[in-house]
């Protein structure tokens, strides 16, 4: 029986569903509402889709967090960086902009910056696949359920989730009319307004739709200080957004039902600036630049969330679709049919120094934006037999990426840049003795170009790169479960995915000062100059002389300001043939316990950075420039997984206790990672993830009480392999270590209570909470970018009718205020890595960086009313 079937007109579904989240409320002593729950909640109740059939979770060979309406509602969830609270193993953190959002599970996830990198943590809203987890990202609106299925998932769902998969089910429309509103009031003068109305269509009991409408603002969680402008925000991580959702079911017949989605969400906001954790010496030469002498905060205070932004941080998302679903009972078995077309564009500024010094920024003009343009159709056949379940089907996708980015200069990038690389060529002569003068800095770059001041790097002027990446996928799939006994079965499923891409790449703009930086007679200049601030003409004929004007003209020509990039234009294509799939063995050892053990190979496709990057930061060896890189693909990335688990239903089946033990090996890792000047995309050789999960549910004797909790265990780390095409050895740190954004232990909790008070009212109470033990937040994992371990707490409290026709609700989050990073980076041009110049390996006394960070939300707290008709 179809899951629309099971859906139709029966609240009592809704119920079930939310079973599987805790927070389920218990039957009223009302009539009415005895009626509407079983008398008796038990594990039996919880049923999934993981497998793309509806099945009990407990006889599901699959680690699965499943999480009802009821529990979505009762604890605020509207997108999954909410899900977090509820989810073990779960990591959800954005960087730049919210467009950048990024899931891990068990500590493997994809750093978002680079729209180039497929997410390894697949997420699929009504069966349609979602290109990123930044797409994804916003007002899911009314859900039915969301199943958080851990491990890789490469046979059934989508393309590539090497990770796990968060798969969304929203509410679909109903025969028996209904509607319903919520309004919200909170702190940071929060307010919001959501309506929904369902049933039946055209006067008939063969359609039926339901629309969802909300609305939300915020003020912002930062200040901003702008210092110069032009930028007048003074607030950072507002929300401002709407959202609509349509759905028309059809059902002619017993044997078929079709389902139309439209949805359409509009974003207007403010986001990301971040906050210093730590201030470093270049403080000094941003505050004399800025108006006021306030150019960053020294020392540094990060939970005072202020913000330093001349420039803001504005974006605009847009993301609309539609798609079609269609279910129809064939005499073999039921085909189903998803197509779906979606368009998502992000346009969005930066304040790229982060600091109100008017240095670098990207522009909010039309040309700094990412656009996904995506068609995707599956099919399905699936049946069974008295002794086989069986599937096959097939997937397509026509993805279409148009990337467009700018960074240009600010009117202080001159005096900055030629101030901070004469102060380096000092420091590096020190040691030797030799006094550099470093009086007027500030003309430095005009004294080695000749260029009038101001006119070595224009104000305005910077980058501007194109790039246009079609991806094309066809995969074939089949997943076959055979009962070979009555307790044992065998899983088998098989995937093969073609894939083609093709990336065409433009790239414009470049410095005045490189022009001339990149000749021989520039670096003569260069030398000159240097002789004239103190330096031994002697020293220029020796190593240590071509080592100060490499440094000099690298650091002037960065990849940004470099000529060579100037009106370039490069063509790449890639062709990947992979096979993957899943072997499981399960046994029912008694009616009480179930045991399995399972394989899966996953797989996440390679593709190009869509950044500049180029051979070195100083002139190569005979070379006259910076040189491009032509080729900047990166390899497919691999796993292999194992898991045993047992899955125990206890005490009359009011008990869940489910415990499975992992371990997955990743080869070619794809590492995202900061250069200071660009992001690059590096291939980890090895990445081992082994460790526990844990799931418990108890829906104990006190009527109305549910507890539930969850842990993950995972020791996630590199290889012991020294990350390849580090030139720089900023990653020195890796071979060994725990991978960044990877707690060992994860652990939720949470515990919902319902009571009737009166003869016509009842309570809710729901308490649930997050641990996270310490981990590292930078892909280099320098140790100021560590984060230790912290707790979330929520919080809600109801009173309402019995019958659920009125709730007031009183909610937090965050509850504590827990004051956390999300993301610690190095402070663009800020300072120095640390790196030894002797070895390369990280030296916490040579590091000078600034370092900025993206703080986790603080605490929220408001009143929610609904009304349900």
């Amino acid at each position: 029986m179809r899951f629309t079937q099971v859906l139709r007109g029966t609240a009592s579904a809704v119920v079930l569903a939310g079973v599987a989240a805790i927070g389920v409320a218990h039957a009223q002593d009302t009539a009415a509402a005895a009626a509407q729950e079983p008398e008796t909640l038990t594990v039996d109740s919880i049923i999934v889709t993981a497998q793309k059939r509806e099945q009990n979770l407990q006889d599901t060979p699959v680690v699965v967090t499943a999480i009802g309406a009821k529990l979505l509602q009762d604890t605020g969830v509207k997108d999954i960086k909410d899900l977090t609270i509820l989810t073990p193993g779960l990591t959800v953190t954005s960087t730049t902009s919210e467009a950048s959002t990024t899931a891990r599970i068990r500590g493997v996830g994809t750093v978002g910056d680079n729209p180039g990198l497929e997410s390894s943590v697949g997420v699929v809203i009504d069966g349609v696949y979602r290109p990123r987890n930044g797409v994804s990202f916003g007002d899911l609106g009314e859900m039915e359920r969301i199943e958080v299925l851990k491990g890789p998932q490469g046979t059934l769902f989508g393309k590539n989730t090497s990770a796990g998969v968060i798969n969304v089910m929203t509410k679909e429309p109903e025969f028996g009319f209904g509607a319903n509103v919520e309004a919200t009031v909170g702190n940071y003068d929060a307010k919001g307004l959501a309506g929904s109305v369902t049933g039946p269509l055209f006067g008939s009991d063969k359609w039926a739709g339901r629309l969802y409408a909300a609305t939300r603002q915020r003020n912002g969680y930062n200040s901003v200080v702008t210092g110069e402008g032009p930028s007048s925000e003074k607030e950072d991580a507002d929300q401002n957004f709407y959202t609509v959702r349509g759905q028309l079911l059809f059902v002619p017949d017993d044997n078929a039902t079709f389902k139309i989605i439209a949805d359409y969400t509009k974003r207007d906001e403010n986001c990301c600036g971040a906050v210093q954790i730590r201030t470093g010496p270049t403080s000094a030469v941003v505050n004399a630049l800025t108006t006021g002498g306030k150019g960053v905060t020294s020392p540094a205070d990060p939970f005072a969330r202020v913000a330093y932004s001349n420039r803001g941080s504005p974006q605009e998302i847009e993301d609309k679709g539609i798609s079609l679903q269609a279910d129809i009972d064939l005499p073999i078995g039921t085909l189903t049919s998803i197509s779906a077309i979606r368009n998502w564009r992000t346009d969005t500024g930066q304040d790229s120094d982060f600091t109100a010094a008017d240095i670098t920024y990207r522009a909010k003009d039309g040309t700094n934006y990412a656009e996904f343009t995506t068609y995707t159709q599956e099919l399905r056949l699936a049946g069974s037999t008295e002794r086989l379940n069986w599937l096959v089907g097939a997937f397509l996708a026509d993805e279409r990426l148009d990337n467009e980015a700018n960074f240009r200069f600010g009117a202080d990038y001159e005096a900055y840049m030629s101030t901070i690389v004469l102060s380096g060529v000092a420091g590096a002569l020190a040691p030797a003795g030799i006094t550099v003068n470093q009086a007027n800095g500030a003309t430095f770059a005009s004294q080695i170009t000749a260029l009038p001041y101001g006119s070595s790097f224009t104000a305005g002027t910077g980058l501007h790169d194109t790039y246009n990446q079609r991806s094309k996928t066809i995969a074939l799939f089949t997943n076959n479960s055979f009962k070979v006994t009555d307790a044992f079965d065998i899983t088998v499923g098989l995937r093969y995915t073609a894939e083609d891409k093709s990336l065409d790449t433009y790239q414009t703009g470049a410095s005045n000062a490189c022009g001339v930086l990149l000749t021989t007679a520039g670096q003569q200049r260069v030398a000159a100059t240097l002789v004239g601030r103190g330096v031994p003409a002697a020293l220029f004929a020796t190593s240590t002389g071509t080592g100060l004007i490499s440094t000099v003209v690298g650091n002037m020509c960065l990849p940004w300001a470099n000529p060579l990039f100037n009106n370039r234009g490069t063509q790449q294509d890639s062709s990947e043939r992979e096979w993957t799939g899943t072997v499981k063995a399960s046994y029912r050892l008694n009616p009480q316990v179930f045991a399995y053990g399972s394989y899966a190979r996953g797989y996440k496709g390679g593709g190009f950075n869509l950044d500049r990057t180029q051979s070195s930061n100083g002139l190569p060896s005979g070379g006259v420039g910076v040189i491009p890189i032509a080729d900047t693909s990166f390899p497919a990335e691999y796993v292999d997984s194992y898991e045993l688990g047992l899955k125990n239903t206890l005490f009359d089946r009011t008990v869940l206790f489910n415990v499975t033990g992992f371990y997955q090996k990743y080869e070619n890792f794809q590492l995202n990672t900061f250069l200071g000047t660009s992001f690059a995309v590096r291939s980890v050789e090895e990445v081992t993830s082994k460790g526990v999960d844990v799931d418990f549910i108890w829906f104990t004797p006190l009527r109305g009480l549910t507890v539930q909790s969850g842990l993950t265990y995972a020791k996630t780390e590199y290889g012991d392999q020294k990350v390849a095409n580090d030139p720089t050895n900023a990653l020195s740190l890796l071979p060994g270590s725990q991978v960044s954004f990877a707690p060992k232990t994860s652990a939720s909790a949470s515990v919902s209570y319902e009571h009737p008070v009166g003869a016509a009212l009842k309570a809710k109470y729901n308490i649930g909470a997050k641990y996270m033990s310490s981990y590292n937040t930078g892909s280099d994992l320098f140790p100021l970018k560590h984060q230790d371990g912290f707790a979330l707490v929520n919080a809600r409290v109801a009173l309402g009718d019995a019958d659920d026709k009125w709730t007031a609700e009183l909610w937090a989050q965050n509850l504590l205020d827990e004051e956390y990073y999300q993301v610690v980076f190095n402070g663009p041009l800020q300072g120095s890595s640390g790196l030894s110049a002797t070895n390369a390996v990280y030296n916490p006394a040579l590091d000078t960086n600034t370092y900025d960070a993206f703080l986790g939300a603080p605490r929220t707290y408001g009143v929610t009313l609904r009304a349900k008709f």
